[in-house]
Parts: structure tokens; sequence; C-alpha cells
């Protein structure tokens, strides 16, 4: 039998059951912080201490969280499978769960870099810093002597990683989409790309945004419904 090229697409609702705060829940991180100011390269500029001291408390929270089963089914679907995770989250849960393949659309939270580099196609990964869980403060400096910014995708930037995730899709036999409400563009317009043959399944307990004849929605939490597509993968 040969591999199956699977595609997961996930968001805050994968990581939510670990621990870690979403963003557009009424009780999520947007209701208790501006994004413009914490999330955004011209609040970045504004004030560079308040957005260092919010991703370092988002480190600190990332370093008490733990993988769930969720995380830990997408990982197993790497056994027989050609797996490749595309991931709005900013955490690593997906590679401390095992996920060999992981695109990070939206940068990654345990990784800095110097704040004059260029994020492109061109963007150089050994500017990168992996600084794990530790702080980054102002007057912290790379070795070109600029400040260290965080390794995240600010609104008002674009998203460098967005063509790989296309090509991705563009490929994959199996479409899955994990705890995303498909709000966010261009994540959100992503499940578009897939051929018209491949099924999509989207896991989420709400009510989702798409139709057609080849989504399915499991209407469960991100580790209940990883259990159902563990049992339905088997039978594609």
């Amino acid at each position: 039998m040969s591999k199956k090229k699977i595609a997961v697409l996930t968001g805050a609702g994968v990581s939510a059951e670990s621990g870690l705060g979403t963003f557009r829940d009424n009780d999520g991180l947007w209701a208790k912080y501006d994004p413009m100011e914490v999330a955004s390269i011209d609040g970045y500029y504004r004030n560079r201490e308040l957005v260092l001291g919010f991703y370092n408390m988002r480190r600190k929270e990332l370093a008490l969280a733990k993988p769930n089963s969720a995380h830990r089914d997408i990982a197993a679907l790497e056994e027989g499978n050609i797996v490749t995770v595309i991931t709005q989250n900013v955490d690593n849960l997906h590679e401390r769960a095992g996920s060999t393949r992981v695109v990070h659309l939206h940068g990654e939270l345990t990784k800095v870099r110097p704040e004059t580099g260029v994020y492109d196609d061109t963007f150089s990964e050994k500017e990168v810093i992996d600084v794990r869980y530790e702080e980054v403060n102002l007057g912290d400096k790379a070795p070109n002597g600029s400040q260290l910014r965080p390794h995240i995708v600010f609104f008002g930037e674009a998203v460098p990683m967005i063509d790989r995730a296309i090509d991705v899709i563009s490929e994959c036999d199996v479409l899955l989409i994990v705890g995303t409400s498909l709000q966010v563009y261009p994540a959100a317009g992503l499940y578009r790309y897939a051929r018209a043959d491949t099924p999509v399944y989207v896991i989420d307990p709400k009510d989702i945004p798409i139709r057609g004849g080849n989504i399915h929605h499991i209407r469960a939490t991100a580790t209940e419904g990883m259990k159902e597509f563990i049992h339905i993968i088997d039978t594609l």
C-alpha cells in the first residue's frame, strides 16, 4: 500500500487542551491584550519592552505546557504516511509530541532573530537563535549588534512560509484541519488549494465556515476528534 500524503493544518484549539490560551475566544488573549500593541510590527516599534515582555510571559507558559493526545495522535499519523503539519501556532508542542515535518506559518516562540533581519524567502536561518524558554529583554543584542526580536510574524508583516504551505496542500492526498477557526488569512484560505478530489476533514466542536461535497466535519474537540480521525484514515 502506498503512503498517503497527509497535510495537517492546526490552530490554537489544538494547544488549548494543553493549557495554552487561544486568541479569539471570549476569554482569549485578545480579550486581555490589544493585538495591535503586542502582536503588530507597528506596536513592536512603538514599545519594544512591552512586546518583549508579552512573549517572555508566553514562553514561560509554554515551558510548563505539555503536548496533549491530539498532538501525539497527529504525530502518530507518520506511521505509514507522509505527514506535514502546517501550524498557525508558535509553540513547539507538535515537535515535542514527535512530529518531524512542521511548517510554522506565524513563527516560533522559542526563537529570536535580529530586528534588522529581512524576513522573506531569502531570510537566513543562520540569524535565528533558539533561546528555548529564556527571557529576551531590551538591550539583548544579536551578533550583528541589533536588538533581538521575537521570531514571530507580526500583524503587518508578510507570511514567508505561505508558499511552502500551499505546495504541501496542493500535493496532499488528505487534508486535516484541527483547532482553527478559519478566520485568519492567509491561513484560512489554504484549504482552497487542495485538489478537488482531496477529502478535507475539519475537527471543530463549533460550526465551520466552509462547506462542500468533499468537506467532512468532525464535531469534536481536538483530542476527541483526533481519536475519530485515526480510525477514519485507515479506511481511506
